[in-house]
């Protein structure tokens, strides 16, 4: 049988029980082994419903499991260094949720907790081992649009509860930091490359103070520029259209891609504007949660490095800040 990483995870946040643990359920290095809660019973509750052996009734609980090699951190964003740290200095791995902190400088202290502790960290941007933006990645590379220019992502939802933690400025809410990560991190991703400046406007909500909406213009170098919206009080809607001197590429779902349906990519040479020219490329089902398990379960046992180490994080951060900046300044910042 397989050697599989025994993970634990702290908290029963909603991503970890509808989305990321049935996917690592499922895939081939990782067994959920146990999870914890500051709350015995809801703990005990998601453990039942998602067959977990183990439930504990507080982190700290779980951190001292010797058994458990690996964590799964998708506490709120505020939360996500202290107990990485705490969960780092347990003698465990940890694969925390995005954004990885509340701030560059703060990402910069799980640098030295790997130093430290000898612990193996990364951010849960699960998109990255998803085939279609590895597909879209190597079409890049290759040529097929030309010289990749611009990339343009648009990512909303709607959600006015003022109970949700997305909500909540103090903790880390805010649409820059749920879902403006996302489009940071895959035109970093597709460019390889990181910014040189970055302009923003950014439209807070009057009444909780997150940034109900945000746009950015980011330059990388040679003139390569990304551009996007991000809301969480729009109609729920996400593409990417990748844009070369030849071609277009248009990722249809980039971000909750489907793991029951293949996804669809779209190329384009652009010699209509009715699609003349357009060809659909279907990738496998897959399950981008459990794949990114995988990756780092695999990185645990020491068969393959880490492709996005914890410096990639402090990198995103920073092109955050940025933009925070930059929609305070109405000016150009550079990370």
């Amino acid at each position: 049988m397989t050697d599989r990483v025994r993970w634990g995870v702290i908290s029963t946040a909603k991503i970890g029980r509808e989305k990321v643990l049935p996917a690592m359920q499922g895939s081939e290095r990782c067994a959920i082994a146990a999870i914890a809660s500051r709350d015995l019973a809801a703990a005990q509750k998601v453990a039942g419903q998602l067959g977990i052996p183990t439930a504990y009734g507080s982190y700290e609980e779980l951190l001292a499991d010797p058994s458990i090699e690996a964590i799964y951190n998708p506490l709120p964003n505020h939360l996500h260094v202290p107990w990485t740290i705490r969960a780092m200095e347990a003698g465990k791995h940890v694969l925390c949720e995005k954004p990885i902190a509340l701030t560059a400088a703060e990402a910069t202290q799980l640098i030295e907790a790997r130093a430290r502790t000898g612990k193996l960290v990364a951010e849960a941007f699960m998109v990255r081992q998803n085939p279609q933006w590895m597909r879209a990645r190597e079409l890049a590379r290759a040529g097929a649009l030309g010289e990749v220019r611009a990339i343009q992502t648009c990512f909303t939802y709607h959600l006015v509860d003022p109970t949700n933690v997305r909500n909540q400025p103090d903790i880390g809410g805010g649409g820059m930091m749920d879902i403006g990560c996302y489009a940071i991190a895959t035109a970093r991703y597709i460019f390889g490359a990181e910014p040189t400046r970055v302009a923003a406007l950014i439209d807070r909500d009057p009444a909780m103070g997150i940034d109900r909406m945000a746009s950015a213009l980011i330059e990388f170098p040679g003139a390569r520029h990304l551009t996007f919206t991000c809301a969480t009080q729009l109609s729920p809607h996400q593409r990417v259209t990748i844009v070369g001197t030849k071609a277009r590429l248009e990722i249809l779902i980039p971000f909750n891609a489907p793991n029951t349906t293949p996804c669809r990519i779209v190329l384009d040479d652009g010699r209509d504007l009715h699609g003349g020219g357009a060809k659909v490329e279907e990738l496998p089902v897959n399950d981008q949660y459990g794949l990114q398990g995988d990756a780092f379960s695999r990185a645990v046992r020491g068969e393959q490095a880490l492709e996005f180490p914890i410096e990639d994080a402090v990198l995103n951060m920073r092109v955050i800040d940025a933009a925070f900046r930059a929609g305070a300044s109405g000016q150009w910042e550079a990370p």
